[in-house]
């Protein structure tokens, strides 16, 4: 176990008292800004996150486990965020959620005041965070479990899939159907890494059947269903020959499918429309769209479970690893 950084640290890192300290972490005006900045950069370097349940809790830890999901946009991570839910019910800890936005100083800050309350254990979303988050969780002294992701080494425990073996499986799907002339449609994958990584599986098993060049085009912007209605209309409007197209997600694809067929493009006898994470709503319009079926509930399900068990003590040191990885639906061109 590693020792916690205390509030004496951060003043003593920042060269300010420990009052002074205590202060600019809670906002106080009458720090001035310079002090203010000296303690949060200090804080950050060396990972101190406070305890505001300390005053009021004889235990070490509270009965709160923090989630720290993405995005509410669709309804990928409300179906984790209810499995979790679901195993916790009746057990004595409560969830309580932050959303990032796919914004890695939000993510910082979520954790950081989350942290704050001495939570029972954390879940998180992804194994990518940058140096100073991952010192958080690493630093933590309670249960943690990454999620949606396998790619990577995680800081405690996770249960996910691989997103790069997801975007060769997909391309190997499609090319097995006789698709030759391919598109690759994105949103976020910047800050969406595990996108990025479905990206760049897809990409890689293209180039390794010489299949190339992939036309692509990617957007700073939210996925949504509109989103994908303009995308496709912009990248048919320049590359009308695309026989199949792979977009960062369902609800990307959707928009795509509903442009098609205001237009009167055949999908997928002309054209091949590909998604990821199997949404209920494309069952809407049976056997369009092909996709990677995720299994949401059971991520979230399983990332509860983990955490009882590491309270409990029933886990080694070591740690735990779950895949579970997505299954393709191929819909009208006939595999499964």
């Amino acid at each position: 176990m590693n020792n916690r950084t205390t509030l004496q640290d951060v003043a003593t890192a920042a060269g300010v008292s420990k009052m002074t300290a205590s202060r600019a972490l809670r906002g106080e005006k009458d720090v001035s800004v310079t002090n203010v900045e000296k303690v949060r950069t200090a804080a950050r370097e060396i990972g101190y996150y406070g305890n505001h349940l300390a005053a009021s809790l004889s235990s070490k830890t509270s009965d709160l486990i923090g989630v720290v999901v993405p995005s509410l946009s669709n309804i990928v991570f409300p179906e984790v965020m209810s499995g979790v839910t679901d195993v916790l019910y009746g057990t004595g800890f409560q969830p309580v959620f932050g959303v990032t936005d796919y914004d890695a100083e939000k993510e910082y800050e979520i954790l950081r005041k989350m942290l704050s309350w001495r939570p029972a254990g954390l879940i998180v979303t992804g194994l990518d965070q940058p140096p100073e988050t991952l010192k958080l969780l690493a630093e933590a002294d309670v249960p943690v479990v990454q999620i949606m992701d396998c790619d990577g080494v995680p800081v405690d425990n996770c249960v996910g899939f691989s997103h790069t073996k997801a975007g060769r499986d997909i391309a190997s799907a499609l090319l097995a159907v006789g698709r030759k002339r391919f598109a690759y449609v994105g949103c976020n994958v910047g800050k969406d890494t595990r996108a990025s990584k479905r990206r760049s599986g897809f990409l890689n098993a293209l180039n390794a059947h010489q299949i190339e060049p992939c036309v692509e085009l990617l957007a700073d912007a939210l996925s949504s269903v509109e989103t994908g209605r303009r995308l496709i209309h912009e990248l048919l409007a320049k590359h009308p020959d695309v026989d199949c197209i792979y977009f960062s997600n369902d609800d990307l694809a959707m928009g795509a499918l509903c442009y098609c067929i205001n237009v009167g493009i055949s999908v997928p006898e002309t054209i091949v429309l590909a998604g990821f994470n199997g949404l209920d709503i494309i069952q809407a319009f049976p056997g369009k769209i092909v996709t990677s079926r995720t299994s949401r509930q059971e991520i979230g399900e399983v990332a509860a479970m983990m955490i009882l068990s590491s309270i409990k003590k029933e886990q080694t040191g070591q740690p735990k690893i779950r895949i579970i990885q997505p299954e393709i639906s191929l819909g009208e061109l006939g595999l499964r």
